[in-house]
């Protein structure tokens, strides 16, 4: 830890979940559940119904869900189902170009397939609501927010806890000076291996694909290969070429307070070191690590230190602060700590307890949120952007999350070039942050 903090803190950096949209409008402007607004109900379409996506559209009770969408027809009845207005489509694309009523688009494909689909709703003028990481790429995360913003319509990623309590007061302990300047940010995620599949070869098995499965369609812009179960329907977030690993499923929920609360730009480095130090090709350039420590540095800005932000998952945590007796299991499962010259948080709880009955509950600085979901319904009828919209938030948190996992498939400490949006004399890295699509995908 540096010696700066007068702090001893051989701690480490506490997020949430994340800070949310900091302006409301009145329900009765926007209408509630029972009362729908005078802007009248969003026609909504759902691509993505097998997992994430057939939760997402039972949040927005108010509106019509006239469209769904899913490559495997399986999950499409049975999301239809609840929806027996809704048309059903197995192809994107031909959803778009044969059904014209639709306002709104909700996202929630395997992370290599959220860019293919967002970019042609945004160019359609459709307001998305899209799954976290929110890209595949930092390229695809910076289009994302370049064509929303061009396009003015409202836009979500879908990392929930940013529109909690818990992220606002994250945000106004660090505001109200009560941890002192920041200098560290630690972030864990021990996602076990059968959520999302780590440390393996490609499977040499090919067995048949499954009834109703469009696996042409299922790959997308992603590199053929056959269908293999150990991809679809849930277990492909640890291979790279259709998931971000466990810092890319998990880093933009956790990190996202902290990005608000410390206006955290580029970082000027990023590092890891992983289990895949000793693997063989077979299985470094298939699937993310078991276990992974990822360091970026973000260099002072304005009265804001240096601050070192420190990822770890498969295992991987942070020592213990000194203030924690050493018999507690402090750090388990997810969770961010954030350290300050004169405390820590630990997620949105202030540490240690003196410092907690010195300081209270710091002043109220922002509005509460109406709801995650609510937040981007009343967006895109002409409310506030928000909480986590592409442009102002979820475009450049996403992207320099998955910068990370450039670090870690690399293996080599990073230089950040902002200006230019590119790693300095690393061609390897450079590669990465815009990987080919398969013939006939593009983002235009």
């Amino acid at each position: 830890m540096t010696k700066k903090n007068a702090f001893n803190r051989r701690s480490f950096l506490a997020g949430t979940t994340a800070a949310g949209v900091f302006t409301v409008i009145p329900r009765a402007v926007l209408g509630t559940a029972d009362q729908p607004s005078a802007n009248n109900r969003l026609n909504i379409a759902s691509v993505g119904v097998g997992g994430m996506g057939s939760g997402d559209i039972r949040q927005v009770p108010t509106e019509n869900i006239v469209a769904i969408c899913d490559v495997d027809a399986n999950h499409a009845a049975n999301s239809a189902k609840n929806f027996p207005q809704a048309k059903v489509y197995s192809d994107f694309r031909v959803m778009f170009d044969q059904q014209k009523d639709i306002d709104a688009v909700m996202v929630a494909t395997p992370d290599h397939n959220h860019a293919v689909v967002t970019m042609r709703a945004l160019k359609l003028g459709k307001h998305v609501f899209c799954q976290k990481p929110l890209a595949h790429s930092v390229h695809e995360a910076l289009e994302m927010a370049k064509a929303a913003k061009e396009a003015k319509v409202a836009t979500q990623m879908g990392n929930q806890g940013q529109a909690s309590e818990e992220a606002r007061l994250t945000c106004e302990y660090i505001w109200s000076g009560a941890i002192g300047p920041v200098r560290e940010i630690h972030s864990w995620s021990n996602r076990r291996p059968d959520i999302s599949q780590r440390g393996v070869p490609r499977p040499s098995e090919q067995p048949a694909v499954p009834a109703g499965l469009d696996w042409n369609l299922w790959l997308g812009p992603a590199a053929e290969r056959p269908y293999h179960p150990c991809y679809h329907p849930f277990a492909w977030r640890g291979w790279w070429d259709f998931g971000t690993g466990v810092l890319g499923d998990i880093g933009c929920h956790n990190l996202s307070a902290a990005f608000k609360a410390l206006k955290l730009g580029w970082p000027t480095s990023v590092e890891a070191c992983s289990t895949h130090w000793s693997a063989v090709p077979e299985i470094t350039r298939e699937t993310a690590p078991l276990a992974s420590i990822v360091t970026y540095r973000f260099a002072a800005d304005g009265d804001r230190p240096e601050v070192t932000l420190r990822w770890y998952d498969g295992g991987m945590m942070p020592p213990l602060p000194d203030c924690v007796e050493p018999t507690r299991k402090l750090f388990a499962n997810d969770g961010t700590l954030i350290v300050g010259d004169k405390g820590m948080l630990l997620g949105h709880r202030l540490m240690p307890e003196s410092r907690l009955q010195e300081i209270g509950k710091p002043p109220q600085k922002l509005p509460r949120s109406p709801g995650h979901y609510r937040e981007w319904i009343d967006a895109c009828k002409g409310g506030p952007p928000a909480g986590s919209n592409f442009v102002d938030h979820a475009g450049h948190l996403a992207a320099v999350v998955l910068m990370g996992n450039i670090a870690i498939r690399t293996q080599d400490k990073l230089i950040w070039d902002a200006e230019k949006l590119q790693f300095r004399d690393n061609d390897a890295a450079n590669a990465l942050l815009n990987p080919p699509y398969r013939q006939g995908w593009s983002l235009t």
